[in-house]
């Protein structure tokens, strides 16, 4: 049997994923429907569920992450990083124009892009860490924006707390599933060299797609 080409699975990855997140970060959600804490942390499990781009980037990342502890770090490092952003935009200390939202989207966008080549192109990754943690605080501009549509008002504490906790839930589960089968795919090194070369092919594709989409507008 032929191997599927890549040109072919890249156009295939393009038609499925392509529209699904060109605008990944508009509230779909009346305000009035958040309804208390435990409303906000499902708010947030749903966001980051739904948010094909936050886990296409933490695909990427892991992809070559290596051993458990290093992954440990990595995700660390993300959800230090996307946390510390959303509570300085939540709380008013950052402000987004409708501009610089776009442009934090297309940012998004390049980091899935870039973590994709990095897997096609190079052999070590040492300083993958401080890398995460980067892209990691363009990640809670984009939680941020969504927090910040629906108008928090007195709720604001509150709700940041909530959001953000449901979006650590909903990583953590998407992670507990990811990572051991991302394991068991790395003791056989000749099956795991071909899914990084194909799935980093696909995330590139994807990733450039959505960072032009999303950078015109």
């Amino acid at each position: 049997m032929k191997p599927f080409p890549a040109a072919r699975v890249v156009v295939l990855a393009l038609v499925l994923l392509g529209p699904a997140a060109v605008h990944a970060h508009e509230v779909e959600v009346a305000p009035s429907a958040v309804d208390g804490f435990a409303g906000w942390v499902g708010e947030g499990i749903r966001h980051i569920l739904a948010g094909a781009d936050h886990l296409l980037f933490l695909f990427a990342v892991l992809l070559v992450g290596g051993s458990f502890r290093r992954i440990l770090l990595l995700v660390t490092s993300f959800t230090l990083a996307h946390s510390l952003t959303l509570a300085i935009t939540a709380l008013g200390f950052l402000t987004l124009s409708a501009r610089d939202t776009r442009w934090a989207e297309a940012a998004i966008a390049a980091s899935i892009l870039y973590m994709a080549l990095e897997n096609l192109l190079l052999r070590r990754h040492g300083h993958r860490a401080g890398l995460t943690f980067l892209f990691g605080l363009v990640h809670g501009l984009g939680f941020a924006s969504v927090l910040g549509g629906y108008g928090l008002g007195a709720s604001g504490l509150s709700a940041l707390v909530g959001f953000n906790l449901g979006v650590e839930v909903g990583q953590a589960v998407v992670v507990a599933f990811l990572v051991p089968v991302l394991r068991i795919v790395q003791r056989r090194p000749r099956l795991h060299s071909k899914v990084v070369r194909l799935s980093s092919i696909c995330l590139a594709g994807v990733g450039l797609y959505w960072m032009v989409a999303r950078a015109v507008g």
